[in-house]
């Protein structure tokens, strides 16, 4: 419905869901209005269904305190920060690759169970330093509650009578969201005192510093820099420090397997492209089978345009909303009245043939430097854009690149699913309607692609 709304009323148009509107904006120029302005910078009621598990964490907050969580939270994504998490990175792709090697030969293999527990123990590591152990019952408890919670927040938004508080309350999805939201709390809450523990009376940073080469004697997870901001003075109580360690779980495990699928697809599914970028990881690696360091990812442009790409293709969340505080005149010269609900289509924006030309098309010479120069800021924004843009998307564009460098490294992708046969569905981010399916052989650089 979307998409062929979206053609017929390019560039904006009025939806009704049930007794719920919103206006739907199409093209970067009023995207980049909408965006940039400082005074509509509140969320939809639909992310409010994401406060009793996420509190009012940098996702869900709003005004005062969201400026301030963002200003605090900020440092913990500088470029010294990101070689640290990178570590974690690499060690749990190596975990990956050994799990995708029981799957070498198999006719197909879905790649979403082990893509999603992938992401979710990489993110579980470095937001909280904890790994979740393989045969551990509380670790399967709290990874099994995380997908299913987001089940609970997709079904309540799929129903809008069930926005409404009154008539939620009273139903067996609430009871579920209760139980559950009953073990998030506690595993993290959890964590966090136990960090405390291990880092009372001792500096955490300086128990992080590097003592000798390229190692430090721990590693930093974003927990333990939110405990070291309080220390220093920063407003941010235990509880505040829970809802950003799990909005950052939940943010950046599931929008991160998205992305790692829909890669995966779209290189079995072009093989020629699928070549250049194994050749490419062979001459940044040489013959050498060493880990992958932070410098070596960071020479991988080739790698990085195909990422963009896919991410041009098949966003992770293809859709963005925003509640106007303000009346807001759009660059087509609409005014949308203040209290609207407003729709960023990254979806639609992002196969626009003005901007990319045969837009259907997989092409990573898109992202070259001659062919990005002049295109408009706001006609590719997988991460959004503007001052609420993702605060996390250099470390996800990092955890992609490390994941994908590493698979391709290892194994030759056949396509399964065929891209003509991929119908993208909204969950709580963008899925296929069917689970994705690839072949796995082992690489050999006589056998390439």
């Amino acid at each position: 419905m979307f998409q062929e709304n979206n053609k017929r009323y390019y560039p904006i148009y009025r939806l009704w869901n049930a007794h719920i509107a919103s206006v739907e904006l199409l093209c970067p120029e009023d995207i980049e209005v909408l965006l940039t302005n400082n005074e509509n910078l509140e969320k939809s009621r639909i992310y409010e269904f994401l406060q009793v598990w996420l509190g009012t964490g940098l996702l869900t907050s709003k005004d005062t305190k969201w400026h301030y969580r963002r200003k605090l939270i900020t440092p913990a994504f500088h470029f010294g920060i990101l070689k640290n998490f990178s570590k974690t990175m690499i060690e749990r792709s190596e975990l990956l690759i050994q799990n995708l090697e029981l799957e070498c030969n198999k006719a197909k293999t879905l790649i979403e169970p082990i893509i999603g527990e992938f992401t979710l123990r990489t993110i579980c590591e470095t937001a909280m330093g904890t790994k979740l152990e393989e045969n551990d019952a509380r670790s399967k408890e709290y990874m099994t509650s995380i997908y299913n919670m987001g089940q609970v927040i997709l079904e309540r938004i799929k129903r809008p009578w069930l926005f409404v508080e009154c008539f939620y309350y009273f139903t067996q999805l609430r009871k579920q969201e209760n139980a559950l939201i009953k073990i998030l709390h506690k595993f993290t809450t959890d964590v966090i005192e136990n960090r405390k523990v291990q880092f009372k009376n001792v500096d955490i940073l300086s128990a992080s510093i590097r003592e000798k080469g390229d190692e430090p004697k721990r590693r930093l997870a974003l927990l333990d820099l939110l405990l070291h901001f309080r220390n220093q003075g920063a407003s941010i109580q235990d509880e505040g420090i829970r809802e950003e360690v799990d909005t950052f779980t939940f943010e950046g495990h599931d929008t991160t397997s998205s992305g790692i699928q829909f890669a995966l697809l779209l290189l079995a599914n072009n093989p020629h492209i699928q070549k250049r970028v194994a050749e490419e990881i062979r001459n940044v690696m040489g013959d050498s089978d060493r880990q992958f360091t932070y410098a070596d990812v960071q020479n991988m442009h080739y790698l990085e345009m195909t990422i963009k790409e896919s991410l041009r293709l098949f966003p992770s969340v293809p859709i963005i909303a925003r509640k106007l505080t303000t009346d807001l005149r759009t660059a087509s010269n609409y005014l949308i009245p203040k209290g609207t609900v407003v729709h960023v289509h990254i979806f639609t924006l992002h196969r626009n043939p003005v901007v990319f030309p045969n837009p259907e098309k997989f092409d990573p010479e898109r992202f070259s430097p001659e062919n990005s120069r002049g295109r408009h800021p706001f006609a590719y924004i997988p991460f959004s854009a503007g001052p609420r843009n993702c605060i996390g998307q250099r470390f996800a564009m990092l955890e992609l690149k490390i994941a994908i460098a590493s698979i391709i490294r290892n194994f030759r992708l056949i396509a399964v699913d065929k891209l003509s046969d991929i119908q993208p569905t909204m969950h709580l981010v963008l899925k296929n309607s069917t689970k994705l399916s690839i072949q796995f052989r082992k690489r050999t650089y006589t056998n390439s692609p």
